[in-house]
């Protein structure tokens, strides 16, 4: 933001002296053409350009720069038609009040008339109809770059959430985690527990079933990601034992409308389970609570760092650019003595 403001400040340095300039010639063209027999020092000459000179600027200033005012309270992509009523309206009275106060100041101060004697359709109306020609072409202009903004910056995102999705899909197929995964299976097959055995595997083959057929979606419903969760946690829970002990609250009303990004919450799962010590004795507590009227996840886990874990927080960026293409509501990190806390906002379906 600070890095947008410099060079916004840096472009109207340079580009007041280059519109001064043509307002300049403008003026100085109309003055040549409205003052053909003065000369260039008469006093006729200099009024006419100083006539036209402030016009030009006063048109300019309140046309040129307010559209990315307007731009912050309506914007062409969500409110195109009160985007464009606000322009032209801003720009007829806006440019009524410059055209006013110039007129009115010669007459005045120049011409020692009153103003009852200013002739109203000559002065208002011409110049009126060329601001609004005028105001269409720069508010059309501003429209397209609007939208070619918001195409580069939903382009990005789209690439932003593709990679996030490919790293998840890359995480799960991970060789550490089918390597824990069969070293447990065949713990069991060794202890001849076949119904356990059985049960292991059809759960790891939900996991991998949920994980291929969601890697093309964008959000899932809460209950789905929370059955897959289920599905993974039977598999941990078979691995590491009392080693980990994992709450979760069920969702309330409206939790069928509660949508969420694929492998969301397995993230912040496998995520605590990667980087914090567990054992039987001194079990890792994992809660998993779900606000429905404030459309959050929270998910918290008693810190306990590894020695040895190394965290590059690749996935909880790539978590919160895909949360950044789905919605503004920001994913909240925090980090207290005892916990790290992770809060997901839920999306609303319709």
């Amino acid at each position: 933001m600070k890095q947008s403001s410099q060079t916004s400040y840096q472009r109207s340095k340079v580009a007041w002296p280059i519109m001064l300039g043509a307002m300049s010639l403008l003026a100085l063209g109309i003055s040549f053409d409205s003052c053909q027999d003065c000369s260039v020092l008469s006093a006729d000459f200099l009024a006419s350009f100083g006539y036209s000179f402030c016009y030009a600027v006063g048109l300019w200033l309140v046309n040129g720069y307010p559209p990315a005012w307007i731009d912050q309270h309506a914007s062409w992509t969500r409110q195109p038609l009160m985007r464009f009523a606000w322009s032209i309206g801003y720009a007829l009275v806006a440019s009524f009040l410059v055209i006013f106060l110039v007129s009115a100041a010669f007459q005045l101060f120049y011409y020692h008339q009153i103003l009852r004697d200013l002739s109203w359709q000559r002065i208002f109306f011409l110049p009126l109809l060329f601001v609004a020609i005028i105001s269409l072409f720069l508010h059309s202009r501003s429209f397209l770059l609007g939208w070619r903004d918001a195409a580069i910056q939903t382009e990005r995102l789209e690439k932003e959430s593709a990679v996030a999705r490919l790293d998840s899909l890359r995480r799960q197929v991970d060789p550490h985690f089918l390597f824990n995964s069969l070293n447990a299976l065949t713990v069991l097959v060794e202890e001849n527990d076949p119904a356990r055995a059985t049960r292991f595997i059809r759960q790891l083959a939900k996991v991998y079933r949920y994980v291929l057929d969601s890697q093309e979606r964008e959000v899932v419903s809460l209950d789905e990601e929370l059955a897959f969760v289920e599905s993974y946690l039977h598999l941990q829970r078979t691995r590491l034992g009392e080693g980990i002990q994992v709450e979760i609250q069920q969702p309330g009303a409206n939790a069928d409308r509660l949508l969420v990004p694929p492998l969301a919450v397995q993230l912040l799962l496998e995520n605590a389970l990667k980087h914090n010590a567990t054992s039987q004795r001194n079990p890792l507590h994992i809660t998993v609570a779900i606000d429905t009227t404030a459309r959050e996840l929270r998910v918290a886990n008693t810190l306990r760092p590894r020695a040895a874990a190394e965290s590059t927080g690749l996935g909880l960026r790539n978590l919160q650019a895909r949360y950044g293409f789905l919605t503004d509501q920001p994913v909240r990190i925090e980090r207290t003595a005892t916990e790290f806390i992770v809060v997901l906002p839920l999306l609303m379906l319709g």
